[in-house]
Order: structure tokens, then C-alpha cells, then sequence
């Protein structure tokens, strides 16, 4: 998983059509021995998830030409031996503004907070309650409507993750579950809407939006990232 997203990470420059990154995306995971989880998956017809800007998630690869000062989240699913992972990385295009990088920076910090509340005996909600802390104290919004999960056996299981603090704790979280943690950060507003493509989720107020997300293994000490890009 981590080496399909250094891969992708590699073919984002400006003038390359997001359909390519795709299409090189599929080669590298089945070359190994992998499937692409997300591809079909409800119905989704690519490998991967390409949102630029504005988009949140689930953005359909295609014509369309990364610029230069793009931002653009890869989403990745991977099955292999019947197991599954789920992994995100927002990636510059050329040179970005310096508001993008810290969008992007920050999201980052969220990440690695809520992996850091990972551990036996904790509470997801003490990972929303990590997230949250580090969006909202840099000034920005996390999306409400879309969540981390369990995963493992299947591309979504419970528990769901919210990256906010809601009215209930969540499940405790317990030695050995499998979770894929994933702060959807927007610049501006925390609503979002759907095109008309059925899929792609784009910022309510057009503003740029960043992606990251690990699947990590809950332990007794800390969180053992599977997806870790080194």
C-alpha cells in the first residue's frame, strides 16, 4: 500500500492526466499481487480516488490535467490475500501557494494526533477529540458528514471515526482492531456537496480541501501504522 502511494506521488506533476495516474496506479498494485479494492466497489469505476482543490473525496480519475499550484488527495484501497487497506496522501502540484501547504501541514498534524490516540483501552472518541483539536485550533473546518472506519476483512467495517467530538464516545478500542483513520480538512466552510457525477464531493463554498489517512493496528503501547510511506 505504501509503495502505491509513493508510486502515485511520483507521477504527480504538472500537465499529467489523472486517468494515467490511474491507470498506473492499477498496474504497480496488481503487479504485486494486489486488487484494487475501490475499483467497482458500489459501484465505483477506477482504482483510485482523485480529488483536486476543492474536492474532498472521491474524485473519478480522467482527462483531467493536474496544474501547476493543484493540490491533489489519492485515495487508495488494496486487497491482498484477502485483507484489505486504505491509505491517502494530499500531494502538491509544482509550486503551491503557502496557504495550501499549511492546509496541507495541518492535516497532517491531525493524522498523526488521532494515531497517537490509538491504544488499548482508549475511546474513539478520544481520536475525533485529537483531530478536531488540531483542525479547528489552526483555523479550519473537518467535514461531518464523511468518517474513518474499521478496516480489514472488508474495505468499511465498524467502528465508525468521526474527526469530531460527538455526544457519544464510540467503542473502546481494544488490542488487535484494524482502523483507518482519515481527517478531511476544508479550508473554509465544514459543508460539502455532491456533483452530479454521483461521487465526487467538493467543498460547499469551493475551498481547497486535504486528505490524508493510515490504517493502523490498535496496541497495547501505540498504533502500528501498516501504511506508513517512509
Amino acid at each position: 500500500m505504501a509503495e502505491s502511494l509513493v508510486h502515485a506521488g511520483s507521477l504527480v506533476v504538472p500537465g499529467v492526466r489523472t486517468g494515467e495516474i490511474n491507470e498506473a496506479i492499477e498496474e504497480f498494485i496488481v503487479s504485486r499481487g494486489g486488487y484494487p479494492a475501490f475499483k467497482g466497489l458500489n459501484g465505483f469505476p477506477a482504482a483510485s480516488c482523485i480529488s483536486i482543490n476543492e474536492e474532498v473525496v472521491h474524485g473519478i480519475p480522467g482527462k483531467r490535467e493536474l496544474l501547476n499550484g493543484d493540490i491533489v488527495g489519492i485515495d487508495i484501497g488494496v486487497r491482498y490475500k484477502g485483507l484489505y487497506t486504505d491509505a491517502a496522501v494530499t500531494f502538491l502540484v509544482g509550486k503551491v501557494s503557502p496557504q495550501a501547504k499549511r492546509l496541507l501541514e495541518v492535516t497532517k498534524r491531525a493524522l498523526d494526533a488521532g494515531i497517537r490516540e490509538a491504544r488499548d483501552g482508549r475511546w474513539v472518541r478520544d481520536i475525533s477529540r485529537a483531530v478536531q483539536t488540531v483542525v479547528e485550533g489552526a483555523g479550519y473546518h473537518v467535514v461531518r458528514v464523511l468518517v474513518g472506519h474499521g478496516v480489514g476483512h472488508h474495505p468499511h467495517e465498524e467502528p465508525q471515526i468521526p474527526n469530531y467530538v460527538g455526544p457519544f464516545r464510540g467503542r473502546r478500542l481494544r488490542e488487535g482492531m484494524v482502523l483507518a483513520i482519515e481527517p478531511m480538512v476544508n479550508m473554509g466552510t465544514a459543508s460539502v456537496r455532491t456533483l452530479r457525477d454521483g461521487w465526487t464531493v467538493v467543498t460547499a463554498d469551493r475551498s481547497l480541501s486535504a486528505h490524508f489517512e493510515h490504517t493502523v493496528v490498535v496496541t497495547a503501547e501505540r498504533a502500528d501504522t501498516l501504511t506508513e510511506i517512509e
